[in-house]
């Protein structure tokens, strides 16, 4: 029987990088009362604070969904895997951290598809007003923000460097700063970090708003059903938190902040979506949403792995020494290998002079590194000093869907990204491959490389550099788009205010909403879309 508990103003459903951000805006002036729900437990645990934790949680189903895609038909009917974050702060708190806002024109794509107060010039400050960044307070950034933005150059490896005159000998620029003037050519990445600890939203925003009497958190909680009025208008949610079920009621808004796979599929199992596969599983249709759980979007990425002449991180953390030593220098001064990502240089490149933007994106790593199928560690360091090159194109315009395969919440969703479904999406899979040769073949490059371990010399021609993305590619975990953004309810699923069409009282405020994937990594741009997001809801309550 349900217990229900006490009426909140607002309900957030995720205490992920958006929920964690909305939770704190939402409750900040002392007015609203803020309900909290999240699936998994409290951050409270050092693999979740030094930065190179991450590798713990990759497998780790404590703190991870560990979703997998259905086989993908131009992957060789590979499954891919999906890792999304089920724990305070969400996947914000088990990233790599690369801190990156997207190009100008991502959001110009966003306005002219119908989406008023959505360009650039709009976004901009939402971003300025969340970050505490390294350059202080310019024409692009803000110095006194929540989330610390830090630069890894003094703690890359020095490997980096080789990359980086690589390209500016073949022609192309250095950027100190991808999130300003422009996102065009290759540097040190920005992370969100703060004295050598990742700065999730949680940690930055939730931290503090948990010493508000007007926010309360609730940690394992599966919510599976919006409750309606019978009418168009949520009221509140049901959930179950350990073996008991329970009730909570939102006398503004219920506002879901779940994510790309968990906000859609909480959409379907109440009743919300394309009624053909509602009635498939037997859920009671409440508002006919054909779009929710469409335009599935996400950065597919392929690597190239070196054998290197010179030590990398490779050699650091393979052997017990190295580790044990990378772990006393950080102890003693929060500084080395383990307080930065191993995705340290990179950037933003054109794959000819025809793009009218930037449409590819690379990471140079200083560790080459397998990824296990038992689970057993998350980044195994191959056995010689080495490092891989990889790349994702920035915009790809293949669509897929996220669906429920049951009317029970504790089952995974259907993740159908359907990656090189378009001849843009395969022509760059092949663009990338050859621009990776072609920055490999620098002197700079060629001088630290002993040979090129995977693929190696018998990929060369177009054919077989597609044949090896379609065997090795895989997700770079930059899902979003599944309740996109828009003014038509036949293609979208909420409005420019973030509102769900078609129903009273209900909002989704993360990254299922963007209309279009953005260049980049996309935490940067969750977390911008919690600032505004956040600001038309006090906006609407008459708070400002």
């Amino acid at each position: 029987m349900d217990t229900v508990t006490r009426t909140y103003d607002y309900i957030v459903v995720g205490a992920g990088s958006a929920g964690c951000i909305l939770a704190h805006r939402l409750t900040e002036g002392g007015k609203y009362t803020v309900l909290l729900l999240e699936a998994g437990g409290s951050d409270d645990h050092l693999r979740f604070k030094v930065p190179i934790g991450y590798v713990f949680t990759y497998y780790d189903r404590r703190s991870n969904w560990m979703y997998s895609s259905e086989p993908e038909k131009e992957l060789n009917n590979r499954a891919v895997y999906v890792p999304r974050g089920k724990v305070q702060g969400g996947s914000g708190s088990i990233n790599a951290m690369i801190y990156i806002r997207g190009q100008r024109s991502d959001f110009s794509d966003w306005a002219a598809l119908g989406n008023t107060g959505w360009d650039y010039e709009d976004v901009l400050p939402y971003y300025k007003r969340l970050e505490a960044h390294r350059l202080g307070d310019t024409e692009y950034h803000r110095s006194n923000g929540r989330i610390h933005i830090t630069s890894m150059r003094s703690e890359a490896h020095p490997i980096c460097d080789a990359f980086l005159t690589a390209c500016e000998r073949l022609g192309y620029p250095l950027n100190d700063d991808f999130n300003g003037a422009s996102m065009e050519g290759v540097g040190i990445y920005d992370i969100n970090t703060h004295g050598g600890v990742r700065d999730s939203s949680s940690r930055a925003y939730l931290q503090e708003a948990l010493n508000n009497t007007q926010l309360t958190v609730e940690h394992h909680c599966l919510v599976d059903k919006i409750v309606f009025d019978g009418q168009k208008r949520a009221t509140g949610v049901s959930f179950v938190q350990g073996v008991e079920r329970r009730q909570a009621s939102a006398g503004r808004e219920v506002i879901i902040a779940a994510g790309a796979v968990d906000s859609p599929k909480l959409l379907q199992l109440s009743g919300v979506g394309d009624p053909a596969l509602l009635q498939k599983h037997g859920i009671p249709i409440v508002h006919a949403a054909p779009a929710v759980g469409k335009n599935l979007q996400d950065h597919v990425c392929a690597s190239y792995y070196y054998k290197a002449n010179q030590k990398t991180l490779n050699d650091v953390f393979r052997s017990w020494i190295g580790k044990a030593g990378a772990g006393l220098e950080y102890l003693l001064s929060r500084r080395g290998p383990l307080s930065i990502s191993v995705n340290q240089a990179g950037g933003f490149l054109k794959t000819d002079a025809a793009q009218a933007h930037p449409n590819l994106q690379l990471y140079f790593n200083p560790l080459s590194y397998g990824i296990p199928k038992d689970g057993s560690q998350a980044l195994r360091p191959e056995p010689y000093s080495g490092f891989l090159v990889a790349f994702s194109p920035c915009r790809p315009t293949s669509r897929g869907t996220v669906e429920i395969a049951s009317n029970q919440a504790g089952d995974a969703p259907l993740i159908r990204p359907n990656f090189l479904t378009t001849q843009k999406d395969v022509e760059e899979a092949i663009k990338g491959g050859q621009l990776v040769r072609k920055i490999m073949s620098a002197p700079a490059l060629k001088a630290v490389t002993v040979q090129e371990t995977k693929p190696g010399k018998l990929v060369q021609s177009e054919a077989e550099m597609l044949a090896y993305f379609r065997a090795e590619s895989g997700s770079i975990y930059h899902l979003c788009g599944s309740c996109a953004m828009g003014p038509d309810p036949a293609t979208a699923v909420v409005s420019n205010r973030l509102k769900v069409h078609g129903l009273d009282n209900l909002r989704v405020v993360d990254a299922s909403i963007f209309p279009t994937v953005t260049s980049g990594n996309i935490n940067a741009p969750t977390m911008m879309v919690a600032e505004k997001g956040a600001a038309m809801i006090l906006e609407d309550a008459g708070f400002w």
